[in-house]
């Protein structure tokens, strides 16, 4: 028998502040090497604009162990009034490799990716950062700032979107779910200038971030470039940056907004200064000094998926959410 949990189900079950729990264990085992996570396989659908990846991961520690699959269409919102992003998670039984639970996965992602950012913000940006600017406003924007709020007194948010409808609605959504001011903004820039911490979630294949705008102290996170031929920051952010990333190997594989400076010879792969896990366990140090640019680079693991589908699968038992389904 296996447990059947709709988008609906899991939305009403997954609050941020359990999922950036979740995702935190997850990358301290991670750290602790507890963890077994292959780098994604991903197919490409380049007439589509299009990929799917395929991100196993088992935790010993968390005994958690399961697979997502997830597609990221460029095009779906205008063509075929569907979500960028869609997914489906696969939890397994780790005593006995039987599957028992089937769930939505599109908003599980876009939880995770915005908790991920949330347990960076805890350990690395300023204790005092009160004011977020957002380059791009979408789905990912939005747990974006909640991961950061969950971790942080933020007061205000700068939002900027190619789309200015979607980033006027995106303010008005934010204000009111997490009672802060949001307000749009005219540029990329005004977005970057005298905030505290800078979220980057667009789907741009060039730099929406210029380096030389950042102020000492930022910190920044960089959720929205995944594959070797998109960045979202320009080879001075980079430079300027003590860079953290989720996994040096995924980073080193997929991250364009790495490899393309190091391709250049304009950073080395030692410039990554650290792996997340290896900060929340201690054995390197996060923000040293209020003057450091740090910055997070997140490409997204099977880990944080399979966390957090973890948790939303023992509510879920708990409050007998779901459907029970016989294959």
């Amino acid at each position: 028998m296996v447990l059947f949990i709709s988008r609906k189900d899991v939305e009403s079950i997954l609050s941020m502040r359990e999922t950036i729990e979740a995702v935190e264990k997850a990358f301290r085992e991670h750290g602790l090497g507890t963890v077994s996570m292959p780098l994604r396989p991903v197919i490409r659908v380049d007439r589509q604009k299009g990929m799917v990846a395929f991100m196993p991961a088992y935790l010993e520690g968390m005994e958690s162990l399961g697979i997502k699959v997830v597609s990221v269409y460029a095009d779906n919102p205008s063509k075929y009034n569907l979500p960028t992003i869609q997914g489906i998670v696969l939890l397994n039984d780790p005593k006995t490799g039987t599957v028992v639970a089937i769930m939505d996965g599109a908003f599980l992602t876009a939880m995770r990716t915005g908790a991920a950012s949330g347990v960076a913000t805890k350990y690395l940006a300023s204790k005092n950062a009160k004011v977020v600017g957002v380059i791009g406003t979408g789905v990912q924007g939005r747990t974006q700032v909640a991961g950061v709020c969950e971790v942080r007194a933020i007061e205000k948010v700068k939002a900027y979107d190619v789309i200015p409808d979607r980033c006027s609605t995106f303010c008005k959504q934010v204000s009111a779910d997490l009672k802060v001011d949001a307000v749009p903004v005219s540029s990329p820039e005004l977005a970057v200038k005298d905030s505290d911490i800078v979220v980057t979630a667009s789907t741009s294949k060039t730099p929406v971030l210029n380096g030389d705008w950042l102020d000492k102290g930022t910190h920044v996170n960089a959720i929205g470039s995944h594959t070797p031929d998109s960045r979202e920051l320009d080879a001075t952010a980079i430079k300027r940056a003590k860079v953290v990333v989720d996994s040096r190997d995924a980073a080193l594989k997929e991250a364009g907004d790495l490899m393309i400076p190091i391709s250049q010879g304009i950073i080395s792969p030692d410039h990554i200064y650290a792996e997340l896990g290896e900060i929340i366990t201690g054995r390197k140090i996060g923000r040293e000094s209020e003057d450091d640019i740090t910055l997070f680079k997140s490409q997204g693991l099977a880990i944080q998926d399979v966390s957090a589908a973890s948790k939303v699968y023992e509510i879920a038992v708990k409050k007998g959410l779901g459907k029970t389904l016989e294959l």
